[in-house]
């Protein structure tokens, strides 16, 4: 820590909470006209399943509807693409080479990967150069593979693989002696260039570089956008040490170590109950001023970004339990958060326009904590279009 930094300040947990709800807007919704800033506050909304995403930012946002999301879809305001921990987030467009190029890191572990196996680098260069080069407007997955494999002088293949154990035969690119499926050579590409999704394609998704398909896109040197993603990221989930950094944007630690330290001079430590953690020097007086005026309870989907931003998780919910929420192959459970805290995780269906939802309790759930589930699960059934709902408690 610099010498000029200010002593340690003590907080305690609700503070911390209290503070982490209120910038994830979790304490109070958000007008449904900041959709952006709050996609861009909560460092966006995980995205392998779209509906996961479209209900966390219902969880955000006041009177949402999902003809907002798709608005915003449609005139390219906000965008699917893969950033931290190389996964799937929606984005707001004008941030979106803060997310990316802030975590390139990340991809360049796939790249020197290629490099241990014996790829040398002019190889991998040009494989990079051809996907990046076709994708001047929205390609489907086979599309890319033919056009690329076209622009190298080389043939099509195909390799099994998809994702969470698929085995299907994808068109791949052959990138010296290995064989990349169309995902793997965007990932690839990723420690170069920015791509996001375009409009599907029936039901086939398709990629574009984000250059050609953003209006008035706005690139990030890359240590410009690393500080960045830096600031954005403990203004959502601060107090928080570089660990949680590293394992959120899925980087090393040295890395984060790195980017933690040409930033540090904006740094403010914190004594939470005996833990240390990091904030920024401008969001202390928030922090200190932080509370619960009254129990606070919100649904969250599953994959919600909020559940995703520390090492420890002892903050979140008790060690017995975490293995309801944090489940095999990266699946995180729906939860209720009650002052920030998992007090039960949750599912729902939807049969003949009656949204049905059942909580399963964790710990001891109070009358007040009940209504509260219950005002959450009248609104989710507006946003889903279900006329009535019903909540049953296990």
């Amino acid at each position: 820590m610099s010498s000029n930094q200010p002593l340690e300040i003590s907080v305690t947990r609700d503070q911390v909470a209290a503070f982490r709800l209120s910038q994830h807007h979790l304490l109070e919704r958000a007008p449904k006209k900041a959709l952006l800033s709050v996609a861009d506050h909560m460092t966006g909304a995980q995205a392998q399943l779209l509906s996961a995403a479209q209900l966390s930012l219902w969880s955000r946002i006041r009177d949402l509807e999902l003809k907002h999301i798709e608005d915003a879809f449609r005139k390219r305001m906000l965008v699917k693409a893969s950033g931290m921990r190389r996964t799937l987030f929606l984005f707001p467009s004008e941030h979106l080479a803060v997310f990316v190029r802030g975590s390139a890191r990340r991809a360049e572990k796939e790249y020197n990967w290629a490099r241990k196996q014996g790829v040398p680098e002019r190889v991998l260069d040009a494989a990079i150069e051809a996907a990046l080069g076709v994708l001047d407007e929205p390609l489907t997955r086979p599309e890319i593979a033919e056009r690329a494999c076209r622009a190298l002088g080389v043939q099509i293949r195909f390799a099994k693989g998809g994702g969470w154990g698929s085995q299907r035969e994808l068109a791949s690119v052959p990138v010296g002696d290995l064989t990349y499926p169309v995902v793997y050579l965007l990932h690839l590409a990723a420690s170069r260039g920015i791509v996001c999704y375009g409009p599907n394609q029936g039901n086939q998704p398709t990629f574009v570089r984000a250059d050609a398909w953003i209006s008035n896109w706005k690139d990030v040197p890359q240590e410009q956008a690393e500080g960045l993603l830096l600031r954005r990221y403990l203004r959502a989930f601060g107090p928080a040490t570089a660990a949680d950094f590293a394992m959120w944007t899925g980087i090393s630690q040295r890395e984060a170590q790195q980017i933690w330290a040409r930033e540090e001079s904006d740094f403010t430590t914190v004594n939470v109950n005996g833990w240390t953690g990091i904030v920024l020097g401008e969001d202390v007086r928030k922090l200190m001023k932080a509370e619960f005026e009254r129990s606070h309870v919100r649904l969250l989907s599953y994959f919600d970004t909020y559940l995703l931003g520390h090492k420890d998780r002892n903050h979140l919910v008790a060690l017995e339990h975490r293995g309801k929420i944090y489940r095999p192959q990266g699946w995180i459970a729906p939860v209720v958060l009650l002052n920030g805290r998992v007090v039960a995780v949750w599912r729902y269906t939807i049969e003949k326009d009656r949204l049905h939802v059942t909580v399963e309790k964790l710990e001891p759930i109070s009358k007040q904590v009940a209504a509260g589930i219950r005002e959450e699960a009248q609104d989710l059934a507006r946003f889903l279009g279900a006329s009535d709902v019903d909540v049953q408690t296990k």
